[in-house]
């Protein structure tokens, strides 16, 4: 690893365009994906190095969920998030630790953790200060065990009781769920994310109000009603709390996949609102957009879409944007520029967490 990647004396962007232009391809293919905890430990739930060298061996985004998907007491879980990191560190070309994320809507979801209750609860509260507190809890526990990156709060404004998140939601009210929202921000990211947990603001947009009230249909909903009843808590997210990370939405906006709108994920969340973190696809998004969505012929077109809407990180593990997005890539489909741009937001944000100062927790 060069000096300046280590160097604390540079700044944030220094190291990130200097460790940026050291990369080979597979190196940056592998900070746009994910790998699932459970595809590098064993039966006995132990962290086994030939399966990190057949899934991370060129580094990797996101390790999806150590503590929920290994089912560990919270030591365990730390040891296996450490043996993670070591390999990363010390067994990869560049070092590159990676960022594990966990749910954490009601609580950090995993083994022995404590469980608040749901956010429709939360809202009924009409505490801000209050959440803010739990977020806290939920931030130290979560660091506890090696997790940096919780995927909540739920910022969708729900119109239809007849949707089944509905109580994943702060509710129908819009200035209600920005007041509870930022609150959960700043109490999971903290003033620095040094010592924060990155908060996610899902689902973009506009998620709450779909056809028959079900999950993955379209929505339909007017432009000036998007902008000041939908988008309002993701405003304040963004404003307010300076929320580090965006989630979009599985569903159709009025005919287009919210996972390829460039429209909506780029020139309205990044452009006009102002957001300059890291988006995560939803889970298997990418790949919805040729089995369910149908408008990917084949995973490299999914892959072209999900980059040119600004989808940084495929979660929960890479797929199109493993072999498919080096193959669009050889075939010219997709520039260069574009992937480097989502490898820079993400190597960002992992020396913004701190990541390369220090990978790993204390397990006692």
């Amino acid at each position: 690893m060069s000096t300046m990647t280590i160097n604390v004396g540079h700044s944030v962007e220094e190291r990130t365009e200097h460790l940026l232009s050291q990369m080979t391809l597979e190196e940056k293919l592998g900070q746009l994906g994910a790998v699932w905890a459970t595809d590098l430990i064993d039966n006995q739930k132990h962290f086994v190095q030939a399966k990190a060298e057949q899934k991370i061996a060129s580094g990797i985004g996101h390790v999806s969920r150590v503590g929920a998907v290994s089912l560990l007491k919270p030591q365990a879980s730390a040891a296996v998030a450490n043996d993670i990191q070591a390999y990363l560190v010390k067994q990869t070309r560049l070092g590159i630790p990676a960022i594990v994320h966990e749910e954490s809507c009601a609580g950090y979801m995993a083994r022995d953790a404590t469980t608040f209750p749901q956010a429709i609860g939360l809202a009924a509260t009409w505490a801000p200060e209050l959440i803010e507190e739990m977020a806290g809890v939920i931030r130290t526990q979560m660091r506890a065990v090696g997790a940096h990156h919780g995927l909540a709060p739920v910022l969708d404004v729900c119109r239809d009781p007849r949707w089944g998140r509905v109580e994943e939601t702060f509710g129908e009210d819009p200035y209600l769920i920005s007041r509870i929202g930022v609150a959960y921000i700043r109490g999971l990211q903290n003033h620095d994310l040094r010592e924060g947990v990155v908060a996610t603001g899902k689902h973009f947009l506009g998620y709450g109000t779909t056809e028959g009230g079900l999950n993955w249909s379209p929505a339909h909903i007017p432009e000036r009603e998007l902008r000041e009843i939908f988008a309002l808590p993701f405003w304040a997210a963004i404003q307010e709390a300076g929320i580090a990370s965006m989630m979009n939405a599985y569903h159709e906006l009025d005919g287009i996949p919210c996972g390829a709108s460039k429209e909506l994920m780029v020139d309205f969340l990044r452009d006009e609102m102002g957001f300059d973190g890291v988006v995560v696809s939803d889970y298997f998004t990418l790949d919805m957009l040729k089995v369910y969505h149908r408008v990917a012929a084949d995973k490299a077109e999914a892959a072209l879409l999900g980059l040119e809407a600004g989808i940084d990180i495929e979660l929960p593990a890479t797929d199109c944007y493993g072999d498919p997005l080096r193959q669009a890539l050889k075939d010219g489909r997709i520039r260069m520029d574009l992937i480097d741009l989502s490898v820079s937001r993400v190597l960002r944000q992992k020396f913004q967490l701190g990541l390369f100062e220090n990978p790993y927790v204390d397990i006692n």
